[in-house]
C-alpha cells in the first residue's frame, strides 16, 4: 500500500479482545501485540495490517473495536512481538472509555478505534477504523539509537516465518552494535529476548 503525503506509520502496541460472552472477564480476552498502522496527520483515521492469520486480525473481524498504544518502553514491544505476554500480570490495564477493550496505562497515549472497513483477501490485510477516543497519559520520554535498534529488530522477529531465521539473526547482530553503544539494561534484555525467540524458530 502507497503512502500519501499527508500519511505515515505509527509503530505501537495494540490490545485486542478475543471474543467471548459479555460476562466474560476483559483481563481473560486481552491480546496484546506490536502494530505499525497508517495514520493521517490529524491522528482521526488508522488503517491496521495485521496478517490474516494473528489473533489480532482475528479479533479486529469479529469484535470491530480495539486499542491502539503509541509506546516508548521497546521491553514491552519486543514483548509483545514475540508472544511473551499471554495475560495482564506484567502490565497494567484499565478498562477503555468508548470500546469494549483495555488500555495500557503506562503507554504515552492512545487511541480506540472502531472498524468501519475490512479487507481480508490478502495475507496482509487492510482494516480502516476511526478514532472514537483518545488521551495522553503522559510525555514521550524518546527514543535513542538502541530503542531504535530494537524496535526494528522486534519487526525482524515478527517475520522470521516469512524470512526465514538466518537472515533475521545475521540482522540482529547488525543491530546489537548500537545497543551495546547506546543501550540500558532494558533494551539488552529485549535483544535477548528476541535472538533467543529467532533461534527457537530455526
Amino acid at each position: 500500500m502507497a503512502l500519501e503525503s499527508n500519511q505515515w506509520i505509527l509503530e505501537g502496541v495494540m490490545t485486542s479482545l478475543c471474543p467471548g460472552p459479555s460476562d466474560a472477564s476483559l483481563l481473560g480476552r486481552v491480546n496484546i501485540a506490536p502494530m505499525g498502522p497508517i495514520v493521517d496527520a490529524g491522528m482521526q483515521q488508522f488503517v491496521l495490517r495485521p496478517f490474516v492469520t494473528s489473533t489480532t486480525f482475528h479479533n479486529l473481524k469479529v469484535t470491530r473495536q480495539g486499542v491502539f498504544h503509541v509506546v516508548d518502553d521497546v521491553l514491552l514491544l519486543a514483548r509483545a512481538a514475540i508472544g511473551k505476554i499471554k495475560s495482564t500480570v506484567d502490565v497494567q490495564v484499565e478498562p477503555a472509555s468508548q470500546v469494549e477493550g483495555l488500555i495500557l496505562t503506562n503507554a504515552c497515549r492512545y487511541y480506540e478505534l472502531q472498524v468501519v472497513d475490512l479487507c481480508d483477501q490478502q495475507e496482509r490485510t487492510a482494516i480502516k477504523a476511526r478514532v472514537v477516543a483518545a488521551r495522553t497519559l503522559r510525555d514521550f520520554v524518546g527514543f535513542n539509537r538502541a530503542r531504535h535498534a530494537v524496535l526494528e529488530a522486534a519487526i525482524l522477529a515478527t517475520r522470521v516465518h516469512l524470512t526465514g531465521s538466518e537472515m533475521v539473526l545475521l540482522e540482529l547482530e547488525r543491530l546489537q552494535v548500537m545497543v551495546d553503544k547506546t543501550g540500558s539494561d532494558r533494551e539488552h534484555r529485549a535483544m535477548d529476548l528476541l535472538r533467543d525467540h529467532v533461534r527457537s524458530q530455526a
